[in-house]
Order: structure tokens, then sequence, then C-alpha cells
């Protein structure tokens, strides 16, 4: 959600601004521009739409000349997406121009306080309030100005800001928002993600909250709120700028798709030692398992999906009770949760503005932490009692495919080790389901092969402005997924309900032509799905069947069958997932959808 682009050094700053921009498309955004400061002052372009935009648009004009500038893709909060209201922003006076992600709660109250100051607005965002707040501060010095302003604004938020006083000079500050700093030879950035400086270094550092930062082409220098200076340890990007590119295939989207068996493959691997789960050095020892008193499993979107099917497994396997809360709902719910219990929070990026909200609740009432993300030294990294990374490598597209099948992996391991720990599962069961998570790679590859089934019944049912995913057990939890993906891809309207909640009311809604895609991959739970798809196809349904059982398409049970390799059931949201996925993909492809960048999404979701 939004992206920061910073850069000062002996580069033309539009260039690498511009690179870094278009690197962070992926997270969602309505506008860009960028600032640069120039022998004629700070000169700004911004504009409504694409990146594309932009550039033709600064182009047009010339260029921008000069070795220090800011750029910002804009998510519209304050303020209908527009020329006026995209970022960067600048003060009344044009001395400062500066970007923000996030949302800073106080802005009326200070806007009010600076129209009485006589400062004069043009744009609806929160924003504007903040570069005009660091005018009426300035005293001179960027670090303290950008003190002093912090001191003011309740939120969270990132902070870029340059000024046209200050040649080669940008400050930068993050709040519960993704910021970090890159290290090069005689330059140096700031972005919001990793891919938008590897064109310039592969050295970084993730400031801590609040910490102000100023950087120069000549160092970086780190302080706190009181201006004590502090000091960081750059770490080594360890993955290649080609990781963050399409490598051949038409979408962002679809190389994710195939890169999930080497993701979860890079997520297991390494845990399992002996034949058995090893996870003491994520703080999930035997012995805090055996004492845990419930779990809570927290997160928002394709990461609760993934909670759920967690919540299956452990619940199934060890026998401790787990509830799975939308983050946004659970810390205004009044939690009951505390010592004795383990909060699970799951992102993909470790900055879910929801997600870390819900992990300072947990803590702040005694329970224990265990965040499951992608990004190394993200925010709920830094902050949980421990962390289990997912080493699924950076993803792209705003719809999430390898991040939370890897998140599925790292769940089952957890159901396990916890069942291992407290007695109900002996070691040989252990190694069976350990053997079986190992093989998920390549199950999904075989599933890969899918693609062009997929992309056909996709072809066959791209006009259905409705669709219904139905499962059962851990089925219904991946028949979520799978609708999630459906609706935000290609905007078919799409929903998932439990088999047996059909006769409550959902089987009204069942009429001649409508798509229905059905899960049946717990032996256990086949007769009762069965019965529940006949009864939608006796109503005219067109139905996709999507199994490990020995099925066929018959015209009076189903349209079409998916088959599945077998695996053990609790496992099974793995494997499913995979032609569904596809499904969705092609659905979007066929319908004209920007797969990739779908309308009013992002991919990092840092406001409320």
């Amino acid at each position: 959600m939004c992206g920061i682009v910073g850069y000062t050094g002996r580069r033309q700053a539009l260039d690498v601004l511009l690179k870094g921009l278009y690197t962070l498309e992926y997270r969602g955004y309505d506008s860009a521009g960028v600032a640069v400061q120039t022998p004629q002052g700070l000169r700004v372009v911004k504009t409504q739409g694409r990146m594309k935009t932009l550039d033709e648009k600064v182009h047009a004009l010339g260029g921008l000349e000069g070795s220090c500038g800011i750029g910002h893709t804009r998510w519209a909060t304050h303020g209908a997406p527009s020329d006026v209201n995209a970022h960067p922003h600048v003060s009344a006076d044009g001395r400062f121009a500066l970007v923000h992600n996030g949302i800073i709660e106080n802005y009326l109250e200070l806007r009010e306080e600076l129209q009485r100051d006589g400062f004069v607005f043009q744009s609806e965002t929160d924003t504007e309030t903040v570069v005009h707040l660091f005018q009426k501060l300035y005293c001179g010095d960027m670090v303290k100005t950008l003190t002093q302003v912090v001191a003011r604004l309740r939120g969270g938020f990132a902070l870029g800001v340059i000024s046209s006083e200050k040649p080669g000079e940008l400050v930068c500050v993050r709040r519960d928002n993704p910021l970090i700093v890159g290290f090069g030879e005689g330059e140096n950035m700031i972005a919001s993600d990793i891919p938008a400086i590897l064109p310039v270094t592969r050295r970084y550092v993730v400031p801590g909250d609040e910490e102000i930062v100023h950087v120069t082409p000549q160092g970086v220098e780190f302080y706190s709120l009181s201006g004590e200076r502090l000091t960081h340890t750059p770490q080594t990007v360890d993955w290649d700028v080609s990781s963050a590119e399409k490598g051949g295939y038409d979408h962002f989207m679809l190389k994710e798709i195939f890169e999930q068996p080497r993701a979860v493959r890079d997520t297991v691997s390494s845990r399992i030692r002996g034949g058995l789960p090893a996870l003491e050095e994520y703080g999930l020892s035997d012995e805090m398992l055996r004492g845990v008193r419930n779990i809570h499993i927290v997160a928002c979107g394709s990461a609760l999906h993934a909670g759920l099917v967690g919540k299956a497994a452990i619940e199934k396997l060890a026998r401790i009770p787990v509830l799975a809360q939308v983050a946004s709902e659970f810390r205004y719910s009044d939690p009951i949760i505390g010592e004795g219990d383990l909060c699970i929070v799951i992102s993909q990026s470790g900055e879910t503005a929801d997600t870390l909200a819900a992990l300072r609740e947990a803590k702040k009432r005694g329970a224990r932490t265990l965040a499951i993300c992608n990004v190394v030294s993200s925010s709920a990294a830094r902050e949980a009692d421990s962390v289990l990374y997912t080493w699924a490598g950076p993803e792209i597209a705003v719809a999430t495919t390898k991040a939370y099948s890897a998140q599925l992996a790292a769940l089952y391991l957890i159901a396990v080790r916890a069942a291992l720990a407290r007695g109900t599962m002996d070691e040989q069961t252990a190694r069976r389901y350990c053997d079986d998570i190992s093989s998920l790679p390549d199950k999904i590859e075989t599933l890969l092969k899918t693609r062009e089934q997929m992309s056909e019944l996709a072809r066959l049912y791209s006009d259905r402005e409705d669709t219904f995913f139905l499962g059962r057990g851990v089925d219904y939890a991946a028949a979520q997924e799978a609708s999630l993906k459906l609706k935000e891809i290609s905007y078919v309207h799409s929903e998932a309900y439990a088999g047996g909640e059909l006769k409550h009311g959902t089987i009204s809604l069942i009429e001649e032509g409508t798509l229905v895609a059905a899960l049946a991959c717990d032996p256990a739970l086949y007769e009762k799905i069965i019965s529940n798809i006949k009864s939608v196809k006796a109503r005219g349904a067109s139905v996709v069947l999507v199994t490990n059982g020995n099925y066929e398409a018959d015209g009076e049970m189903c349209d079409h069958v998916v088959h599945l390799p077998q695996c053990l059931p609790e496992l099974s949201a793995s494997l499913s997932i995979i032609p569904l996925q596809l499904f969705a993909y092609y659905i979007g492809v066929y319908r004209g959808c920007d797969i990739d960048k779908p309308r009013n999404l992002a991919k990092s979701v840092t406001v409320e």
C-alpha cells in the first residue's frame, strides 16, 4: 500500500526514482509523483494513474535535472485519486517536499491549527498537513525539525522529506510502516521495500520505529527522538533482482504460482531433521507446547485462510483449542487471551497494520507471540517473541499464492511438533506426516500441469458473474481462499460455503448455469459433500469437482473433475488450491483484468 523511494548520490535522481517506483507498483496505487532538487529549486511532477503516465509526463517536460529526490506511488485514503492529491506534497513556501505512507490520525486537528496560522491547503490529504507543519517548525536543521514533527503526529506513517535549502540531503522516519535505507558507494537510498534499492545496492538497514534518519551521498546517520546517535549494521540482500522480475511469464502472479514448489520446499526442508519437525529455535520447544493453554491465530485475508487450515490441523493432531480470528476484529473484541496462551500472527509482509495491532494487544495481555512472515526484519518479526520465516522469496503480485502455500507448510510443522510434544501422536506417525509434508513440493509440481485444463475451464466459464465454492472441514477453509483469489483477480462475485450450510439459505441462489466449484479431499467426508454437490447439480448448476477421490464427470454429479494426488487429509489444502489459483488467474486473463494490480487493492495493507 503506497510506495516511497528516495535517492541522493552521483546519478540523475529521476532515473533511479522512476525505476524504483516501477518496482513498487505491486504494492497497489492510483497516482504517482516525484520531486527533485534542481538548480532552479524543487521541481515536482505528479499525476493520477499509472507509472507509465508519470514517466511520459516527466519526459514531456524535459526531465528533472538533479541528484537528490523523492518519489511516491499513492493508494488513496484521504481524498480521491487526482493530480492534486498525489504525492509529493510541497510546503506553502515551496522549500520542502514530502512523501508519506500511512495515516495521520490527528490531521484534522493539525489542519485547523495550520489554517489559523494562515496556511492554505490545496489537497484533501492528511499528508499536506505534515509538510506545512514541517515548514512551520523548521529550525534550519532537517533532523531536529523532523523530530519535532513526529512528536506532533498520531497514527502510523513513513515520511521522506527533501528541502531546496539542503542540497543532497533527505530525512526520513517510520512508525508502524515499512521503510528501509539502502547503503551504496557515494550514493544512498530510502524505499518502502527491497526491490526498489537493488539497482543501486544490496546493503540495507531497517530503522527502528521513530528513528530519524539523515541521508546524504557521503553516509547515513540514525538518531533517536531524544537526539541520541544510533548505530546499525547493514544486512545484505541474498536474492537477485531477477527474483523480482517476471522471468518470461506474462504476469508476476503466474510466475509466483509456479514458484510454489520451491517456496514450500525452502520453508520446510531445513526444519525437518531426522524425519521430525525441529522448531525449538523458533521458540516452539516441547516444554512450551506441552504447557500452552490455547492458541490464537490472528491474520487478515489469505493469511487468515491459512490460519483456518492451521487451526484444523492443530486441533485434530495436537488437541489444543485454537481460535482463528480476523486481525481487525481481534484488537477491539476485548479478547480472552493471557498468560499460558500462544498468539500466532501471520503476515506475508510482516507490516499489516491490523495484524501488528493484534500482536501488540496479545503481548500486552501476557500471551506468548509467534510471527509467521516472509520479510526479514519486518515489524512483526522484530516485535514478536519469536519468528518463523517462510522462505518464499519476494512476492510481487498483489494476490498472494506462494506466500500462502509457505504459510500452510509452516503451520503443518507446528501442528505435528505440538502433537508430538503433547503425546497425541507417536513418533512413527509424526515421521509419516513429515514425509507427506516433504512430498508436497513434488505434488504441487504435478498439479501445475493442470494449467491447460484450468485455462480451458476458465475460457468456458469466464462470462459467469457469480461463483460458489463448497467444501467441508479443511476443504471449507481451502474454499475460502479459492473464492478470494477469484474475486480479487477477476472481480467475479464469489462466495465460499460449508457444504452443510447449503440447505440453510444458500441453495436459493443456485439456478440454471450457476458455477459451483466443489472440493472433496477428505475420504471421511466424501459422502456428505457429494450429496451437497448433487443438490446443486439438480438445480441446474455447472459443477467443477476438485478431488483426490475416484470420481469422474458423469453429468449427474459434476461437469468437470480436477484430480489431485493423494495426501493426508490435513494437508490437502496445499494441493486443492493450486488448480484453483490457476483457474482464478485465467478467468482474470479472459476477462481482461489487470492481474498483478487488481483495482482498489494493495499488497501490504499498512493502514487500519
